[in-house]
């Protein structure tokens, strides 16, 4: 039997709202807080978790950006015009296929998706998620947990990103039973997709968070048979937070005299919309179409961006970003051509985006947002 193991499990879109409402894990797990979301999606949280620095560091936002003399899809800009009908071009199965061939022919060890971007656009962005964050350097030059922990000399194991959830439990149980491990990161995504689509159901988020409950109690109860003190710890990224509307942001500058690429170029996610100006007076023409009397959201201030730890830093993500207030949507998105009944992405402190940290130990106080996680763990290192 060994002397000590460490557990920490993150559960993607755990949000402190369903953690309090469905009273989750309330016995085995009685120490908890909520967390600020790091702004942005589940692309800026991760690597964020894995080194507790922000974005003006490890350089991930969103998944694209306006880049085009690095874009990795110059060629879909020359062929665009052949890629009809635009119909069967958009359908999820083709677009899921065509990133699939995409990411084995570049190489790509991360996690890799077209999703709805235009192919007459997409020529002028570039791609932050090419590497695998998980992986030993996978964001070089930072050190990301892997790094620490081989750093460290601390037998451990680490779950595949890419792997079901019945793997991960599996293959966690294990390497609990492995004398030698010390050091457990179990990783479980479903809910976030199930709360995409069933937020507002409970009946379907009580029934995955009562499943979770007894994996979770099954593999804490098999940790103790092989260790002599064990520590679990559950935390999350973001909530989810129910459709109250959308917006055509896209709409509004078409009809502009502006031209993609000549005046401006936008990615326009889920919940923001991030603008690069590259002429003198289009900010003004963005700021008077779209502003909020026009739309629910706001241009994030300067202070906004500092805050959220997107001011600056390797990639620039945007001259200005839009927010839209939480539950609306833009539509259509980069993302997708339809709204969601659960989206997240807006304000870190709405309580509907707020992640949640759970623990058999007493959480240390200056565990207050996401990017307080990783110095979570490596104290258990």
């Amino acid at each position: 039997m060994k002397d000590q193991l460490d557990i920490f499990i993150f559960i993607d879109a755990l949000g402190w709202e369903i953690v309090r409402r469905h009273e989750f894990l309330s016995e085995e797990l009685p120490f908890r807080r909520e967390l600020a979301m790091q702004f942005g999606y589940s692309c800026t949280a991760i690597p964020t978790i894995l080194t507790g620095c922000r974005p003006f560091q490890h350089g991930h936002l969103s998944l694209f950006y306006y880049d085009p003399e690095n874009s990795p899809f110059k060629a879909l800009k020359i062929f665009h015009y052949l890629l009809r009908p635009r119909s069967f071009w958009n359908r999820g199965r083709v677009r899921n296929l065509l990133s699939r061939l995409l990411r084995k022919w570049y190489g790509y060890t991360g996690y890799f998706q077209l999703y709805k971007v235009p192919f007459d656009r997409i020529g002028y962005l570039n791609y932050c998620e090419k590497n695998d964050m998980f992986a030993p350097g996978g964001i070089y030059p930072i050190p990301n947990l892997q790094d620490r922990l081989i750093e460290a000399g601390v037998p451990y194991h680490l779950s595949n990103w890419q792997a079901s959830e019945a793997v991960n439990l599996a293959e966690a149980t294990r390497a609990i039973r492995d004398d030698k491990t010390q050091f457990l990161f179990i990783y479980l995504a479903d809910l976030d997709a199930l709360l995409h689509d069933k937020v507002g159901q409970d009946d379907a988020v009580q029934r995955k968070l009562a499943d979770y409950q007894n994996q979770i109690r099954n593999l804490l109860a098999e940790a103790k048979k092989h260790a002599r003190k064990v520590t679990l710890t559950v935390f999350s990224d973001h909530g989810m937070t129910p459709l109250r509307g959308s917006v055509d942001l896209q709409k509004v500058i078409a009809e502009s005299d502006l031209q993609f690429a000549r005046d401006y170029a936008a990615c326009y996610d889920s919940t923001m919309l991030r603008a690069w100006f590259l002429k003198p007076g289009v900010k003004e023409t963005f700021f008077d179409k779209i502003n909020s009397a026009t739309f629910p959201g706001h241009w994030l201030s300067h202070a906004e961006k500092v805050r959220y730890g997107i001011d600056g830093g390797p990639v620039n993500y945007g001259d200005e970003i839009f927010l839209l207030a939480p539950g609306y949507q833009i539509v259509p998105s980069d993302m997708g051509l339809k709204a969601l009944p659960g989206m997240h992405g807006y304000q870190p402190d709405d309580k509907d985006s707020l992640a949640a940290v759970l623990s058999t130990k007493p959480i240390p106080d200056h565990v207050r947002e996401v990017a307080d996680l990783f110095s979570l763990m490596l104290d258990s290192i």
